[in-house]
């Protein structure tokens, strides 16, 4: 068991995905949680994807002058925000370069937090490249290995390579979802380096909780209380535009009742790379071992064949 800090009995942050984020779905969740005295993890995008390229998803970026300056209230506010690839398009070498350079310019973090968006090439280290032992076999024999060829944000030989980038200005990067709530029981080793991927600097793994109903599947009464009887730590991957807030603008009530639940426990509830930190300090973010890696390859393919699973 951690012990946490101001004497916290354990701890809770949000990585949200920013995957068809707009103010209008996804700001009244963020002021609930503000409310409530969270401070999580919002990710963004730089650029608007042109009209000759292939937008993987819709929702605003910084482009937009209204959506940027409320993403700077919230960090001002306490919340971090972090990159999940500089468009939902594909971004070229270039593209990343400039939208990087905007994003530091705008947050003013020359370090941040980091998660793939699916289906855009410059994705680093993604598909097969997440596994290691037996279970990359049987992923690429699953894909055909389709999706290794499609992702080649680590590739120098690329036009989408950038990972000189990834291993200058991003620090935590997600990887595995599970389905235990408790990610440090999961993962104790993060955040950890991963020998097979050098340009990533640390990895994290993260609760699957990918849109609302997931979400409120996973983070209930029952495992709540397990989870602060464990003394852990829960990283939950999410959506927040996914669901959470209805048509009218209300959140959703199960969702609301779930977070008033957790919040009058004696919960850590700060932003991801804060509570990395933490862990990084008391571990010293080691190489995992094969071994270990393996495990946590084995626990998601096998996963992710039995339910579908997210990323």
């Amino acid at each position: 068991m951690i012990p946490w800090p101001e004497g916290r009995a354990f701890a809770f942050t949000v990585f949200d995905d920013t995957d068809s984020s707009v103010i209008s779905n996804t700001k009244p969740v963020y002021d609930m949680l503000e409310r409530l005295g969270f401070r999580t993890t919002k990710s963004c995008w730089v650029r608007v994807a042109a009209a000759n390229e292939e937008p993987t998803n819709d929702g605003s970026t910084v482009e937009d002058p209204e959506y940027c300056d409320w993403l700077l209230r919230l960090q001002a506010d306490g919340f971090e925000i972090a990159l999940h690839n500089t468009s939902s398009a594909s971004s070229t070498r270039d593209q990343t370069i400039k939208g990087i350079e905007t994003f530091i310019r705008i947050f003013g973090s020359r370090q941040f937090a980091f998660a793939n968006h699916t289906n855009t090439r410059d994705s680093v280290y993604w598909a097969s490249r997440r596994l290691t032992g037996p279970p990359k076999i049987i992923y690429r024999a699953l894909t055909r290995m389709h999706n290794d060829r499609r992702y080649v944000g680590h590739d120098h030989d690329s036009e989408y390579y950038w990972g000189d980038l990834l291993k200058k200005h991003v620090k935590y990067i997600r990887n595995f979802t599970f389905n235990e709530l408790n990610t440090l029981k999961v993962c104790p080793e993060m955040p950890y380096y991963n020998p097979e991927t050098p340009e990533a600097n640390l990895w994290f793994a993260s609760c699957d909780g990918h849109d609302f109903r997931q979400f409120c599947a996973v983070l209930n009464r029952r495992s709540i209380d397990r989870l602060v009887t464990e003394g852990g730590l829960c990283i939950m991957y999410t959506h927040f535009a996914h669901g959470f807030v209805r048509p009218d603008g209300t959140i959703e009530p199960r969702f609301v009742e779930t977070m008033e639940y957790l919040a009058q426990k004696n919960g850590w509830f700060v932003p991801l790379s804060e509570v990395l930190d933490y862990l990084l300090e008391k571990n010293g973010g080691k190489a995992i071992s094969k071994q270990e890696h393996d495990r946590l390859s084995w626990k998601w393919l096998l996963q992710k064949i039995r339910s579908g699973g997210s990323s």
